[in-house]
């Protein structure tokens, strides 16, 4: 792979596609659905946040296809599948003390989650 200039960077962030990929992947998830995230512990790279495995959350949107990062990152292939915007209550990740106002938004892949 070719190095990157600094001059030649801005322009090209400006016409990257990021992890996007154009592949038709059946979504596992519909926006409003219960969700339940996978209580993993991989070896290597993951985007699942300690604190928010095992719990509940609600699906509020569909990003669309993208390269799973897990996958990728340990040489595995893109693995494309869809991401999603993730809806979690305070009190479901840090229990009746916390806020019942308050929510916590994450993006996450279909390998993290599970039906409710």
């Amino acid at each position: 792979m070719k190095a990157l200039k600094a001059e030649d960077v801005s322009d090209a962030l400006r016409h990257s596609r990021g992890a996007r990929v154009d592949e038709d992947v059946v979504p596992k998830f519909t926006t409003g659905e219960r969700v339940l995230t996978r209580n993993l512990h991989p070896v290597g790279h993951t985007r699942l946040p300690r604190y928010v495995r095992a719990r509940h959350g609600t699906i509020r949107c569909d990003y669309g296809v993208f390269i799973f990062p897990d996958a990728h990152g340990m040489g595995e292939g893109k693995k494309p599948q869809h991401l999603y915007s993730v809806c979690f209550t305070a009190q479901e990740l840090w229990g009746p003390g916390a806020s019942a106002h308050d929510r916590i938004y994450l993006d996450l892949w279909d390998d993290y989650l599970d039906p409710a």
